[in-house]
């Protein structure tokens, strides 16, 4: 047992710096595997995980199903209307089918988040021999503070919403939390989980610009010798502490090619995990924030009589916190993958810099292998090859937003009245003008 403790405290190695992370994911039941070893450590399938991802897909099921049968929803108690009973099926029909879809690739596709977590080890080895050693327990306390945080800001906001709707006598049935909760709690445990994997290859991409970035000062500084000397560099980044070590050029270069075509395949790997769980969430998400955006500006527009408990503010707060929830998740997914590309798109101009400034025709036709492997080796995450995840989808989703607001706002306008006094306001001043010029 404290051995456990002791590697759960003070990771030694790359599955050690991210174990207490799946751990929190295989409770989910998003990742049926454990780390098992002592010397030689790996990950291994485990029955127990699957038979977890089934009783929890068993359970949010039976709650979706009951709270369809009862016809009763978060959103209907604050108000009903046709678009708010439109918007309420849509979310509900796309949480299970999200949840679905989640545990599925989860469940089919998990080796190959295994072989990616192989390959993040085996890099961490390549670059051990260019001299670069992780801290990985500060990997670790990083990824504690995620958690954490995720966790503090989906606690607040389900202790704030429960808290809302009891203030005001209404009392959702447990099934019907369930429901409409949950499905946040495992889209945003993806997104953690999908962060950490970038954070990986965005940390890997920075230690090796760091190595060729040590040789081109050492080459300006007229210091290179093919001897084995080593030299310590502390504080170069927060996460970890790097020791570099003078090698021959051209075998230095021959390593991080190596170290870069690794790098490449890994986020490939990655990118293939989790391209649909990513259209998943996004997907989810936009839908979400389309729809709770316009509750907000149909409400702060004074286009709707709502017959409600709430009070506008507390409207406008609990559909303005699921807006945020699901923006946070979007732009960790889209900020986390432009990093990474970002840092992956700086080891070109280094080694131009490199080539630029060699004079061993043995060292520049290493880099010109380098320069030609970085043409055709290059990392992109997509939402199963339908769009890049990357910034220029804050102007996809910015724009698609705008257009589906406008609409629904018309619809609200030149919609008739209710009978029964429930639902939108049909533009009173539009059928008084109406009235007074017949």
């Amino acid at each position: 047992m404290w051995p456990f403790w002791r590697q759960l405290l003070s990771p030694r190695d790359a599955y050690g710096a991210e174990q207490t992370l799946l751990l929190f994911t295989y409770l989910l039941g998003l990742t049926p595997f454990r780390l098992r070893g002592h010397g030689t450590r790996h990950f291994e399938l485990s029955r127990l995980g699957y038979l977890n991802a089934l009783l929890q897909l068993t359970f949010f099921g039976y709650c979706f199903l009951a709270a369809l049968v009862q016809e009763q929803s978060i959103v209907g108690y604050f108000f009903n209307s046709p678009i708010s009973q439109v918007g309420d099926s849509l979310q509900k029909f796309i949480g299970m089918t999200g949840m679905f879809t989640l545990f599925l690739c989860c469940g089919l596709r998990v080796r190959l988040l295994i072989r990616h977590c192989d390959m993040i080890a085996r890099i961490d080895d390549h670059l051990l021999d260019v001299g670069i050693c992780f801290n990985y327990g500060r990997i670790m306390s990083l990824r504690h503070t995620k958690l954490f945080l995720i966790a503090g800001v989906q606690l607040a906001y389900l202790a704030s919403s429960i808290s809302m709707l009891l203030y005001n006598d209404v009392r959702p049935s447990y099934t019907v939390a369930v429901a409409f909760y949950v499905p946040q709690i495992f889209l945003l445990s993806i997104v953690v989980l999908f962060g950490a994997i970038l954070h990986r290859c965005w940390q890997q991409f920075d230690a090796l610009n760091k190595v060729l970035k040590n040789l081109a000062h050492q080459w300006d500084t007229r210091s290179i010798k093919a001897v084995q000397k080593q030299r310590s560099l502390q504080c170069l980044d927060s996460f970890s502490m790097y020791t570099i070590v003078t090698k021959d050029p051209a075998e230095i270069i021959q390593e991080s090619m190596e170290i870069h075509q690794l790098i490449c395949e890994a986020a490939a790997t990655a990118n293939k995990y989790f391209t649909y769980q990513l259209l998943t969430i996004i997907s989810i998400a936009f839908l979400i924030i389309v729809f709770d955006a316009y509750y907000v500006l149909e409400t702060l527009l004074g286009k709707s009589k709502r017959e409600s408990k709430f009070k506008t503010v507390e409207f406008v707060t609990f559909f303005s916190c699921q807006m945020i929830l699901y923006l946070i998740a979007i732009v960790s997914i889209v900020e986390g993958s432009n990093r990474a590309i970002k840092k992956s798109e700086k080891t070109g101009a280094i080694v131009h810099s490199l080539l630029n400034k060699t004079k061993s025709a043995e060292v520049r036709e290493k880099l010109q292998q380098f320069s030609m492997q970085l043409m055709h080796l290059k990392i992109n995450f997509t939402a199963a090859g339908l769009f890049n995840i990357d910034r220029t989808l804050y102007f996809t989703i910015s724009g698609a937003l705008t257009t589906y607001l406008i609409i629904l706002l018309q619809f609200t306008s030149n919609s008739p009245s209710s009978e029964n006094g429930s639902g939108f306001d049909c533009c009173e001043a539009y059928h008084n003008m109406t009235n007074h010029t017949v």
